[in-house]
Parts: C-alpha cells; structure tokens; sequence
C-alpha cells in the first residue's frame, strides 16, 4: 500500500504567494478586517438600543451581512498570513458606543450613521479595486471578487439607510461628516498599525 506508515499532512488554507505585492495585501486585508469588525459592533450597538424597534428587523439583516464579511475576511487574514489591526480592543469600544450612541437618536439618527460609515466603507473599496486592478487583475481576482461583493453589499446598506429616513436626522450634515472623518482616521490608522 503506498504511504502506508506515512504521517499524513494537513492540508493547508494558505494561499500561494507567489509574486504578490505582500505590504499592499497586508494593508488591504488588515484594515478591512478591521473596518468589517468595527461595523460588527456598530450594529451591535444599534440593535442594543433598537433591537424590539420597528427597524430593528432591518438592522438584524445588515448586521446579518456584516457578519459574513467579518468571517471572510478572518479567513483571508489567515490565509494570506496577515496580522489585525492593534486596535481592535478600541474598535470594539468605539464600534459599539457609535452604534449604540447614533440609536439613542432614533431610527433616523441610527440610519444616519450607517449612512455615513457605509458611504465611507463603499469609497473605500473602490479605492482598493483600482489598487488591484493597478497591481495584476488577474493575480488578485479572488481578492477582488470579494470586495467588489462586499462593496456592492455595503451600498445596499447606504441605500436602505436613505430609505428609512436618514436625512431627515437633525444635524445630518454635521453628524455625517463627524462620522465619516472619524472612518477616515480609523482606515488610516488600521491599515498602517
């Protein structure tokens, strides 16, 4: 019997690596690791203060999603051997108190806030799309196809944000612009620490 007696090897999740740009698809995967965790506890907060709302089936479904992209991308960052972000343990925090916190504002003020990060997050990838599109489409594609399916879902989420009243928020301009400088510092700061 061949092999017979042989350790079998475990096959491994790795992804070959040959010829990629390593810093490039360090920086990408750890910040949206990141961004998808940060968005986690955003719902979560959310669904804390609107859960037994009327919208709190409507935030259930995001979050639903967001959960998906939190997992895919805890696969990839172990796949393509990428360390998270240090401020996780922040994102956390900062996640939740921004869900719960936009929530304590009502159905619109929670809308307005997904609006706001969901518009940043969608941004976001594009920016990265063209990175890989820039780099080698064809030596990316799976990477790719990931964000481009999760950008697309993420502006679903901006869109049912404007669906169910964000702009009618008092102070939406004011409130999204603090939201969305503060997703700004937050990409800046997970990608690079």
């Amino acid at each position: 019997v061949p092999g017979a007696g042989a350790a079998l090897r475990p096959c491994s999740s790795r992804v070959a690596q040959d010829g990629i740009n390593q810093p490039v698809i360090d920086r990408i995967i750890r910040v949206d690791h990141a961004g998808e965790y940060g968005a986690n506890r955003i719902y979560a907060g959310q669904m804390a203060v609107l859960g037994r709302s009327s919208v709190g089936p409507v935030i259930q479904q995001m979050w639903n999603q967001e959960k998906n992209h939190l997992k895919k991308f805890n696969e990839l960052m172990v796949a393509y051997r990428v360390r998270p972000t240090v401020l996780l343990p922040f994102w956390n925090v900062a996640g939740f108190v921004l869900g719960a916190g936009s929530a304590l504002l009502g159905k619109k003020g929670a809308m307005a806030c997904t609006v706001a990060v969901e518009e940043s997050i969608s941004e976001h990838y594009n920016n990265q799309i063209r990175t890989l599109i820039e780099e080698d489409p064809e030596k990316y594609k799976e990477l790719l196809q990931v964000i481009k399916q999760f950008r697309d879902e993420e502006q679903e989420h901006h869109d049912i944000g404007l669906e169910h009243d964000a702009e009618a928020t008092p102070a939406y301009s004011v409130l999204k612009t603090a939201i969305q400088l503060g997703c700004k510092a937050a990409i800046f700061l997970s990608e690079r620490i």
